[in-house]
């Protein structure tokens, strides 16, 4: 795939992974439009990536999208590829009463949202010879992360319609891809890390998983698995339920004398460090 002289759209593109992709793609003479819900940050990267183009919208919002769709067609009418990354990560105790509005929110951003971003874009991709359509997916997908279940169930959701879009359209010439990203450095991570105890040293950085992708993406793949990523593809085969268990330690094993120990969470690799220790670094 050639990644030079295209015109990408990347929402969620002002921090993490999205930041990444814009600074990068830039970098190999692409034309990139990111978008953000906070206009403040959207400002911010352009400050940072003075040649990036800015649009201030909301995925879970349709009615965003649909004006997302008719600015960018009509500013950018070159648009041939779209990087669905915007995602949002909650810790979330469903034995806790929520709002029925607020529940689902990650489903609104991390899985509607591509949903309805490809439904609405769709025609446009269709009329250009290569068009690429990029969802970032987790390791997560493979299993549940217990203290963030409707996150995992919004990334497991997304990979399947990945993969069924992938065949829908494989008679066009549309290229659909997945990028299955492992546990990031990104803002996503940051309360994990400092209420649950993550050890930051064995996240990914994102700028290495987004190497990683543009790489795969040079290659032709359809699916990319940085760094443990596809380790965690592996084990959710080969040991299910030891994943399960151990993943749903973590949050909840806390100990109650700080002076001696930090945190109770290493009490996890029990039974099994080897394995746990790669499903640590597998999160996004």
């Amino acid at each position: 795939m050639d990644l030079h002289n295209n015109t990408i759209l990347i929402t969620g593109g002002t921090s993490g992974f999205g930041l990444e992709f814009a600074s990068r793609l830039l970098a190999l003479g692409n034309t990139v439009i990111i978008t953000g819900r906070n206009t403040q940050k959207l400002q911010e990267t352009q400050q940072q990536l003075p040649a990036v183009h800015t649009i201030q919208s909301d995925v879970s919002k349709a009615e965003d999208i649909v004006a997302l769709y008719d600015q960018v067609t009509r500013q950018f009418p070159a648009l041939n590829m779209i990087i669905n990354n915007a995602g949002e990560m909650r810790k979330l105790s469903l034995n806790q009463p929520h709002e029925l509005s607020d529940i689902t929110r990650e489903v609104e951003i991390n899985l509607m949202g591509p949903i309805r971003m490809v439904q609405q874009f769709l025609p446009h991709l269709k009329t250009k010879p290569k068009a690429v359509i990029l969802n970032v997916t987790s390791g997560i997908a493979f299993m549940p992360f217990p203290i963030s279940p409707i996150y995992s169930a919004s990334k497991s959701g997304l990979r399947a319609y990945t993969q069924a879009l992938r065949v829908q359209l494989i008679k066009t010439s549309i290229k659909v891809i997945e990028l299955v990203a492992p546990g990031s450095s990104t803002p996503l991570n940051d309360k994990f890390i400092e209420e649950d105890g993550f050890n930051a040293k064995t996240l990914m950085a994102p700028e290495k998983i987004v190497d990683a992708a543009i790489q795969g993406m040079k290659n032709d793949k359809d699916e990319i698995y940085p760094g443990l990523a596809g380790l965690m593809r592996v084990m959710s085969r080969v040991a299910p339920k030891l994943m399960l268990s151990q993943a749903g330690k973590i949050g909840r094993l806390r100990c109650m004398v700080r002076s001696k120990v930090e945190s109770c969470w290493p009490l996890a690799y029990a039974s099994n460090r080897l394995i746990t220790i790669h499903y640590l670094e597998s999160f996004q």
